[in-house]
């Protein structure tokens, strides 16, 4: 049971690296906002979540089937519609029930869905009790208003938790103008950027094995940084970008795992993107969301 779950588990590790890389050369596209852009890093992860696609003949995996992946069908809910398990390993010799080729791939599979299961769930413990840690850390925190704390024990503002998120404000900026700080952690709070944070990290802890899942998971943190700065300076005047844009320089980078921080990420790199934001227009905003859509589907389907 075990050797045929990670059977799988490394057949859409290859896909969602495969789409994870794509992914990376089209983040380099100038242009894209970042808003829009970060969803694209849904591909990859969906990919390391769920075996299963609807079969398209529009899918980017159709073009290359031939010489890479193969595909095994699940179910035909419909004429229009079936759907199929992704098989790069093609090392089984039947899926319904599911047997190896031969006995050594099946006791390599076995061996290796062991060290898979520890390393998986060693790294999940370990994120609980970050996780757990850092709440700990701010459980003393001082209200200042609605759900703005202050804490001694942090050294940059972040949003802490997800289900009833807290802003929670070092010590020493409680004599300091909130505005832009504020303005970021709120956006962060509306965007539900701690869950999917939170996702992103048990994804990569499932396919920790995979090196490429922790360098996606650094980017996708990233943009989703850029992403919440775009929009929350969707608004602002240039003046107002600027004075945003210092704030940042002002704010230490978070360590903590969990939080989405007013100073996290690469605070040149976001203080660039905040200076150069341009809004956009209704007609440029359907075009692009049109685009990271079509993208999308291409990279989420199976081969039809």
């Amino acid at each position: 049971m075990l050797g045929s779950v990670c059977y799988w588990i490394f057949n859409m590790s290859i896909i969602a690296s495969f789409m994870g890389l794509l992914v990376l050369l089209i983040r380099r596209i100038k242009g894209i906002p970042r808003r829009l852009l970060v969803f694209l890093w849904a591909v990859p992860f969906i990919r390391m979540c769920f075996p299963i696609g609807i079969n398209s003949k529009y899918s980017l995996l159709t073009l290359i089937s031939k010489v890479t992946t193969r595909s095994v069908p699940v179910s035909s809910p419909s004429n229009d519609i079936s759907m199929s398990f992704t098989n790069t390993i093609q090392q089984a010799e039947s899926y319904s029930p599911f047997t190896f080729k031969s006995n050594l791939v099946e006791n390599i599979f076995n061996v290796a869905g062991l060290i898979w299961i520890i390393g998986a769930l060693a790294i999940i413990i370990a994120l609980i009790i970050i996780y757990v840690a850092t709440k700990h850390e701010i459980k003393d925190a001082t209200p200042l208003s609605k759900n703005v704390y202050l804490s001694g024990k942090v050294e940059s503002p972040a949003v802490y938790g997800i289900i009833r998120p807290k802003i929670i404000l070092p010590e020493a900026y409680s004599e300091r103008d909130l505005t832009y700080i504020l303005q970021h952690e709120r956006t962060h709070i509306r965007r539900k950027d701690n869950l999917w944070r939170l996702l992103g990290f048990m994804a990569a802890a499932v396919h920790w094995f995979n090196p490429l899942s922790w360098i996606f998971l650094r980017s996708f943190l990233s943009d989703l940084e850029l992403a919440c700065d775009e929009s929350a300076v969707a608004a602002y005047t240039t003046e107002e970008r600027k004075a945003y844009a210092t704030a940042l320089l002002d704010s230490a980078k978070s360590k903590s795992l969990f939080v989405s921080a007013f100073g996290g990420a690469k605070v040149r790199m976001r203080i660039e993107n905040v200076l150069s934001y341009k809004k956009m227009t209704v007609v440029s905003t359907a075009g692009f969301t049109i685009l990271i859509l079509a993208i999308m589907y291409a990279l989420l389907t199976n081969a039809g």
